[in-house]
């Protein structure tokens, strides 16, 4: 029997492109996410999520809409978070020395709720 910590995770995210909308909401850090958000928290990405949260509940916790993008060098196994305004104008910049992570991501974060960009 396969057990909860024994699941296999999609790093590649492959069923990522089936969020569209959002049937639930969870509470992470004192913000919601959506099933989207959920799914690559579930598939190795929540360091990302909460990493996120965390700059954004400390450093931009009044601002009405933000843009946050994972970009993956996956030659490298190195990454980099862009925190931005929507308008690609970056407040915040977080290099990661080492991930194995394997997609690009683009968040958005409005209403205290963070969300795909897919879903928005």
């Amino acid at each position: 029997m396969l057990k909860m910590s024994d699941k296999m995770e999609d790093k590649e995210l492959k069923d990522l492109g089936s969020y569209t909308g959002t049937e639930h909401y969870y509470k992470v850090m004192g913000a919601l996410v959506t099933d989207g958000v959920k799914y690559i928290m579930d598939n190795g990405y929540s360091w990302f999520v909460t990493d996120a949260l965390a700059v954004i509940k400390t450093k931009f916790k009044n601002e009405e809409f933000l843009t946050i993008k994972l970009q993956v060098n996956k030659e490298k196994q190195t990454a980099t978070m862009l925190i931005t305004d929507g308008n690609d104008n970056v407040l915040y910049k977080q290099d990661y020395k080492y991930t194995d992570a394997k997609v690009n991501l683009t968040l958005f974060f409005t209403d205290n709720v963070l969300l795909l960009s897919s879903e928005y």
